[in-house]
């Protein structure tokens, strides 16, 4: 956890104002977290700390790449991460969390960690699906000849070719046909 040291931020003596701080994470890093998710990677974080009263707000601009393994090919390779993400922290009475962006935390905090923040923002940058980047032409174009040949799997009613639907004028069910002529008596 040493290693996670160098992410906090000191809050105690800070004047209401804005501070940048800018942090480098390698392999340590994500050794550190002890996870399985993100083994090793190089990102530079810049959060800018804004100080209220009440709150304050963190902004991330994360960039950097990890190293993630291909699902189809198990080839390890290198995904970009480029991301900006937005945290508050309230002051309270206690520690917890609110939502996604929002937490509150205790009064007399003395340091916040932004370790935590830093990777969970660099996974929610990650794509769900990793492909090594020379497979993923190929995905975009499977994407593409898909949408081209798109297939009806089930119908109701006769089968109709382009021709018959702009020829044919669509018919009426006998019972409204009957109704109709009941309105025209």
């Amino acid at each position: 956890m040493n290693a996670l040291r160098a992410y906090d931020i000191n809050i105690v003596g800070l004047e209401n104002k804005r501070y940048e701080y800018d942090f480098t994470s390698d392999d340590a890093f994500f050794a550190a977290l002890e996870q399985e998710l993100i083994r090793k990677g190089n990102v530079q974080t810049h959060v800018v700390l804004d100080k209220s009263e009440t709150m304050i707000r963190l902004d991330f601009h994360i960039v950097g790449t990890v190293e993630q393994i291909c699902d189809r090919s198990l080839d390890e390779y290198d995904e970009p991460v480029d991301t900006r993400q937005m945290m508050l922290l309230k002051f309270g009475d206690h520690n917890e969390e609110l939502s996604d962006e929002i937490e509150l935390i205790e009064r007399n905090t003395a340091t916040v960690n932004v370790a935590r923040y830093i990777f969970e923002f660099i996974s929610l940058s990650l794509p769900m699906k990793r492909l090594h980047p020379r497979f993923r032409d190929e995905e975009e174009q499977d994407d593409q000849d898909d949408e081209s040949n798109i297939k009806l799997i089930y119908s109701s009613g006769p089968v109709m070719d382009d021709e018959d639907e702009e020829n044919e004028k669509p018919a009426t069910d006998p019972r409204w046909d009957a109704l109709r002529n009941l309105n025209n008596n």
